[in-house]
């Protein structure tokens, strides 16, 4: 432990508070701090008070305490709420908090480590004695500091505002992407399915599915979001006119029928809403996120619950394009299509959206959309050699040197190309030992946490309050709740279907 005053030293710090969970426990850290912590031990000879520090003195007592208490502020600045529903945590707060007002008498000097320890914290003021203080008898003007009670709330349990993508199948290969509170009730996802397919809503019922066939249709006040999360089950729209069979709508009858709302719409603005709707998910994500996504070192989801909405993001993306292009019949108008999602893709990048816009050209170069001849033929020149441009900062020879040059360029605020992000991630962690000699490996860890540290040079700025025209007050929600087929095997039939083989 040291001081960390120096700029070398206070990013091997943040190395090893990035990545201590690859190693040890968050309790073995609470534990090894308490160690490093000299408690004073008090006793009385002849009126006076004798403390009993070894062979340390004051200077290094106090050297010794402040180092810990900043590493305890750094760290718990670091994490946020990351970890404040951790028992060990929330007893070693307990515990070192309490040793700090009892030695604030002893060693002035903490008092501004106190007052800084508390701020970063987020603790409150409680009129009242330290119960477990010895000297509390003597501290009566202290003002005791506790931990917030929203600390307390367990990560893994949803409350009423948290946000998740919820799919509502419309076929069994198809399903409307639908970002939602888990307070949301039935009504009001039918309310935006139907909107989403251009259907009568008191036409349509939500019915959930268990894999096993058993089907329950959600009353208009349900919780929707809590049902269709069940494992066993998803979660279906139907006609209210087959709900004694429930059979789901045929595909593609109706959809291909729907108007291509998506070519009245700007396309600056749709990217807009795009990297709008990509930072929110983004700005979401904890550093540490990347870590136990990489060495799944606890195993659960909720360690990576945002980190897995921005890749569930990305891919919903790339199928959303192939989906509006393979659902269009008509030849102008598919054309049409891929010249909007070629304009869209170059103003993701302007906007420095890199996650859309790989997922936008992944999906053009989806081979069910880049079969179908008759369409790429009609495309312009100037399009195709747009296209062209923009395919090459996706070209992942020697490492994606393309899209590193470029991306390392541009100002921040940026989105990465996330899944680009955890591969290199996975590489460091895969082609090195995280224990040599039995010694934790700091190099291969500092090269993890450079890594990671990568997200707060993309994030060192918000984005702008630019918002899209307010002309299309449909776009928020057309861009928010995406149709898609998730069935490669599907949309190739689509795919041979508006333009068979000949």
């Amino acid at each position: 432990l040291g001081l960390f005053l120096s700029s070398s030293a206070e990013t091997l710090l943040d190395d090893f508070l990035l990545t201590y969970t690859v190693f040890m426990t968050t309790d073995d850290l609470c534990q090894a701090l308490l160690r490093q912590y000299p408690f004073i031990e008090c006793c009385t000879h002849r009126g006076h008070t004798l403390n009993h520090q070894g062979k340390e003195d004051d200077s290094d007592v106090s050297c010794r305490k402040r180092k810990v208490l900043h590493l305890v502020s750094q760290w718990t600045s670091l994490y946020k709420d990351w970890l404040h529903e951790d028992e060990h945590l929330k007893q070693f707060l307990k515990t070192i908090y309490r040793n700090v007002l009892d030695d604030v008498y002893e060693y002035p000097i903490l008092e501004k480590d106190l007052k800084e320890f508390q701020k970063i914290l987020g603790m409150h003021r409680r009129h009242t004695v330290d119960e477990y203080s010895p000297h509390r008898k003597n501290k009566t003007f202290f003002q005791q500091f506790s931990v917030k009670e929203n600390w307390l709330q367990h990560r893994g349990t949803m409350n009423e505002t948290e946000e998740i993508f919820c799919r509502v199948y419309i076929t069994e290969h198809s399903y409307v992407s639908v970002k939602a509170q888990v307070s949301t009730s039935a009504q009001e996802i039918l309310k935006i399915v139907a909107e989403k397919i251009q259907y009568p809503e008191e036409e349509l019922a939500l019915v959930t599915v268990s894999f096993s066939g058993e089907k329950h249709e959600l009353q208009p006040n349900d919780l929707a979001i809590s049902k269709s999360l069940e494992s066993s089950s998803r979660m279906f729209v139907y006609r209210k006119d087959l709900t004694d069979s429930l059979n789901p709508f045929a595909e593609n009858e109706e959809l291909q029928q729907r108007s291509v709302r998506i070519l009245g719409i700007n396309t600056w603005d749709l990217a807009l809403e795009l990297t709008n709707f990509d930072w929110s998910l983004f700005n979401a994500i904890h550093e540490q996120e990347l870590i136990y996504f990489t060495f799944s070192r606890q195993g659960t989801a909720e360690n990576t619950e945002n980190l897995s909405l921005l890749l569930q993001r990305c891919n919903e993306v790339q199928l959303w394009v192939a989906t509006e292009i393979l659902l269009c019949s008509q030849l102008c108008k598919r054309v049409q299509l891929v010249k909007k999602f070629i304009k869209i893709a170059a103003h993701c990048k302007a906007q420095r959206n890199l996650n859309s816009f790989f997922a936008i050209v992944m999906g053009l170069n989806t081979a069910s959309v880049s079969r179908l001849s008759q369409t790429w033929e009609k495309i312009p020149g100037k399009f195709k050699k747009l296209f062209t441009e923009l395919e090459s900062l996706t070209d992942p020879s020697l490492n994606h040197k393309a899209y590193r040059d470029a991306f390392k360029k541009m100002k921040s605020p940026k989105i990465p190309f996330m899944p680009l992000l955890l591969k290199d991630v996975t590489f460091i962690h895969e082609g090195n030992k995280t224990f040599l000699d039995n010694l934790v490996n700091f190099e291969k860890l500092h090269m993890i946490a450079d890594t990671v540290r990568s997200l707060r040079h993309c994030r060192n700025n918000q984005f702008g309050n630019e918002v899209p025209s307010k002309e299309h007050h449909e776009l928020k929600p057309y861009i928010h709740h995406l149709h898609v087929i998730d069935n490669q095997q599907a949309l190739f039939e689509l795919s041979h279907r508006i333009e068979p083989r000949v």
